[in-house]
């Protein structure tokens, strides 16, 4: 049960939201709820009609960067609950044709018009095949803010992390036509070594990224390659 804890910030500033412990809550969970009821970025997609709060981390990114755009083929990798999807279903104009987005998880989403998607591992040997023709060709794009679950030790996490990015990299090198770029979350730490240098290798430019949206306590970022050089492996 969630209570408005008198915060001595009263007269026109807002109260926080607290939640009592107790019953089968545990601490962790609390956190994480009381981090839920206290996010700007969740009561925002609340009342934007976004699939998530991850949403923002996209639109920030691609205001910055401009990424997304009208009439491109984007391929979404992890994609549930969607949110990404829908963002760039959005900008490439995908429900009026303009473009075309595809999105796969092991997960199923609600439809988004605009979107296909299909419930599979991107690792399946017929994925690649699959995305090019849902696509109608290969894509300018290819996202992926997914993420390893996490264990609580950090240095298989980081290995964790750095071998679902460099799966996801393989994946874009496959798909992606000359030109094209890959946004992919990581964690601090975890585009070391020979995933970075095959990104520059291939990519004219890799980057670093971390949108506001992305909670300032966490260790996650985002690894933006421009600039897709062709598959030279």
């Amino acid at each position: 049960m969630a209570e408005r804890g008198g915060s001595g910030r009263e007269g026109g500033r807002s109260l926080k939201t607290r939640v009592k412990g107790g019953g089968s809550r545990t601490e962790s969970s609390k956190r994480w709820l009381e981090r839920q009821l206290n996010d700007p970025y969740v009561a925002r997609a609340k009342r934007e009609g976004q699939r998530s709060r991850a949403a923002y981390k996209l639109i920030e990114i691609d205001e910055r960067h401009r990424l997304l755009k009208r009439g491109q083929r984007i391929a979404d990798l992890g994609a549930a609950p969607g949110g990404w999807s829908l963002v760039a279903a959005r900008k490439v104009g995908a429900a009026e044709g303009a473009g075309a987005v595809v999105g796969v998880d092991l997960l199923e989403i609600e439809p988004i018009p605009g979107v296909t998607f299909a419930q599979m591992d991107f690792n399946d040997r017929a994925a690649a095949d699959w995305i090019v023709a849902a696509l109608g060709g290969k894509a300018d794009g290819v996202l992926s803010d997914m993420a390893a679950n996490a264990t609580g030790h950090r240095q298989t996490d980081h290995l964790r992390i750095v071998g679902l990015v460099e799966l996801a990299a393989d994946f874009a090198r496959e798909v992606l036509t000359p030109g094209g770029y890959f946004l992919a979350k990581v964690i601090q730490g975890g585009t070391e070594g020979a995933l970075l240098a095959g990104l520059k290798r291939d990519f004219a430019k890799v980057a670093h990224v971390k949108p506001a949206a992305s909670r300032a306590d966490s260790a996650e970022l985002y690894v933006l390659a421009t600039g897709f050089r062709g598959d030279r492996r």
